[in-house]
């Protein structure tokens, strides 16, 4: 046990998660041989301890036990006690997430459980008590049956631990589909019209509570929408997006948006903040602007990018992973505000007219009497009240929200992980170039580069790529989502720039991922590398989760590298996985969202856009493609006769047509005629098929 002011191995960490707990009175390892050599050699129970540095339970569970020297010191006595990062090894954590599945719970963090010196689980849970409450079990009640089980009935938990492997075995394939069957654009179309029938038409969203953001979900009711003309669709994710912009989950003074709501309405969030969160929801917000443009999406997307450069970013360029909810001690205190505090800032009058503006009441919407800033009255009402014109408002506004701005900035700030993750990294430089495009921002796309630039320089060493960055080392060999995380954010930034060097990386990481994480036999992808040796059993990326899974993203990345490099082995591999998973994700498109807007490129046939000439001439045709929502068309640009290697068979016989630029529609590998024009492109992007129909398609089903 630790005297005071000892520290235990954890110190010696890198990881932000893993020193939280470095002064615990627990005899703390991380995992790796040291540990699971010790659990063989005693023949000890291994306690596994899974969490993140943003996770408020987390922080409770360790203030109520590992900070306990009673607690520790029957952990220490009983078991081997070991700390994992989720967001260092998502393939642990993705395999034991599965005991607290097969015992009829639902998943979370942290979490605890329990396995033989095999790593073999044999009971597990989330967050357990200090004392018995809501039908759990105390801690140490459990530690103490468990270690009693594991010295006088071992032969019974070794049962019970092989039944758990085999289940293990099962939940690790389940959603594998039997049939290989080709994916149509009518498939996309039935998967969006069943989300829909769960969206809540007041407060939007999917279900009541907590309400996560399910970008992805909401992008495939986009992506359906475009096929069938249904309004439905289309407002059912407009709808969630506005009341999430206008919600307290979104930070309605630093910009970005917290992890999830508590409640229905998006009112009080849970508040930490991640990286991949806010990159697809950047994404989102872009689509949004594209098919219906409003001031409050360019408004949320630049204070996002705004926060992102101010709290998120290091030295070298690459983003952070997380905020954390808790500042001194306390959930969202560096968010939430009374009246009080309010009119201290600005005066009375004004601090008045800020509490109507942002939902700001003597009762308060959270705890202590303080409220989640929102924005639900709308700019006009706002305006009329207060007798000013709608832009004299909105300015008012702005300069409120700085002023609470720079006096929040002197609270406390909640921690930050710091740490460099490749996967998330790809969706943030996915969703800034991307956004770069739509709201005609170049130095978003400047960002990207450089943070692109920042992954591929400390993490890709010669063919081996490696998930996390922190204190200036590399480690951790990088997840199946590391690989398509990048892959799938390098072609968007290449969509974005035109650098063939971008596309160049794409392939080489897309290239590398199908090698080392492709089943033959299962024809499915691997989460981790072939062969990892502490996995208990082999685990597939299957699922989207919080984050698109890494087959998902590898599959995006593919079909976009078909459309972009002409390669119909690209094609060839997108269409081999979405064949294998299109009866699966049909009955649960809940879980396959991001996987179906990779389908729906694969539906459309791969299309692209190839503009041919002058970089002079580019700007009208690129600005159109920009703002018109075609979610499957990629677009490639070089100049006649001096395109790069990556686009040699793209290149092919494409040549201005005597214009300064000349534009060729694509799908299937097949073009038509240049257009020499804009107007001419917009004629042919209209008779493509690519665009959303302006109206229902005749005998489609509306939704219910």
């Amino acid at each position: 046990m630790n005297a005071p002011g000892r520290t235990n191995r954890l110190a010696a960490e890198s990881s932000p998660y893993l020193r939280q707990h470095a002064d615990n009175p627990v005899d703390w390892y991380a995992w790796g041989d040291e540990a699971l050599r010790r659990a063989r050699d005693e023949q000890r129970p291994i306690l596994l301890s899974i969490g993140y540095s943003a996770c408020h339970w987390c922080h409770v569970m360790a203030h109520e036990s590992f900070e306990d020297p009673a607690t520790a010191q029957q952990m220490n006595a009983d078991f081997v006690n070991v700390k994992v990062d989720r967001e260092e090894r998502p393939d642990l954590d993705q395999v034991y997430q599965g005991v607290v599945q097969l015992m009829g719970g639902q998943g979370g963090w942290p979490l605890t459980v329990f396995l033989t010196p095999d790593l073999v689980p044999f009971y597990g849970g989330t967050y357990f008590p200090p004392e018995p409450r809501h039908g759990l079990p105390s801690f140490r009640m459990l530690l103490e049956a468990l270690s009693r089980a594991w010295t006088e009935e071992r032969g019974k938990v070794l049962e019970q631990a092989g039944e758990f492997k085999n289940g293990l075995r099962q939940l690790a394939t389940y959603g594998l589909g039997t049939l290989v069957t080709r994916v149509s654009g009518d498939d996309v179309a039935a998967a969006g019209r069943a989300l829909a029938r769960a969206v809540d038409p007041v407060e939007g969203g999917f279900g009541g509570a907590p309400k996560f953001p399910n970008t992805m979900g909401l992008a495939l009711l986009l992506r359906a929408w475009r096929r069938t003309g249904n309004a439905a669709l289309r407002e059912g994710a407009l709808h969630t997006l506005d009341r999430m912009v206008t919600g307290g989950i979104h930070d309605q003074l630093g910009g970005g948006f917290h992890r999830y709501s508590v409640d229905r309405h998006w009112r009080v969030p849970h508040f930490e903040k991640m990286l991949y969160d806010n990159a697809l929801l950047l994404h989102l917000l872009a689509e949004a602007q594209q098919i219906s443009p409003r001031a409050e999406w360019a408004e949320s997307a630049t204070r996002l990018v705004e926060w992102l450069g101010r709290e998120m970013t290091d030295a070298a360029g690459a983003f952070h992973a997380t905020q954390d909810a808790d500042s001194e001690g306390e959930e969202g205190k560096y968010f939430v505000w009374s009246p009080a505090e309010l009119e201290a800032v600005l005066g009375a009058e004004e601090g008045r007219r800020a509490a109507k503006a942002y939902g700001v009441t003597a009762q308060g919407t959270f705890e202590h009497g303080k409220s989640v800033l929102e924005r639900r009255v709308a700019l006009a009402d706002l305006a009329r009240e207060w007798g000013m014109a709608e832009d004299e408002a909105r300015r008012w506004l702005e300069s409120v929200r700085a002023k609470l701005l720079a006096e929040r900035s002197k609270r406390i700030p909640p921690g930050r992980d710091d740490k460099v993750l490749a996967g998330w990294n790809g969706l943030m430089i996915r969703g800034l170039a991307f956004a770069s495009r739509v709201f005609q921002r170049p130095e978003w796309a400047e960002r990207a580069a450089r943070a692109a630039g920042a992954v591929l320089d400390r993490q890709l060493r010669g063919d081996r790529l490696f998930r996390v960055h922190q204190d200036g080392t590399s480690k951790v060999d990088a997840f199946l989502e590391d690989w398509g995380g990048m892959a799938a954010g390098l072609v968007a930034l290449y969509q974005a720039t035109f650098e063939s060097r971008w596309l160049e990386a794409a392939v080489r990481l897309a290239n590398g991922a199908q090698e080392r994480f492709w089943d033959p036999e299962q024809k499915a992808y691997r989460t981790a590398p072939r062969g990892q040796a502490d996995l208990v059993v082999e685990t597939y990326a299957l699922h989207d989760n919080a984050v698109p899974s890494g087959a998902s993203l590898l599959t995006e990345a593919s079909v976009v590298l078909a459309a972009l490099t002409g390669s119909r082995d690209f094609l060839d591999r997108a269409e081999a996985y979405v064949s294998r998973m299109r009866d699966t994700a049909l009955a649960n498109p809940f879980a396959y969202g991001h996987l179906w807007c990779a389908a729906d490129v694969l539906a459309d046939g791969a299309p692209d856009v190839a503009l041919v000439g002058a970089a002079r001439a580019r700007a009208p045709f690129i600005e159109v493609l920009a703002l018109t929502y075609a979610p499957t068309l990629s677009v490639a640009a070089f100049e006649p006769g001096a395109a790069p290697a990556v686009l040699a068979e793209l290149a092919d016989g494409k040549t201005a047509a005597g214009a300064d630029l000349a534009a060729y529609v694509c799908r299937n590998f097949t073009c038509t005629l240049p257009a020499r024009s804009v107007d001419a492109l917009e004629a042919e992007l209209r008779n493509s098929g690519l665009l959303a129909l302006s109206r229902p398609v005749d005998g489609m089903p509306d939704v219910d």
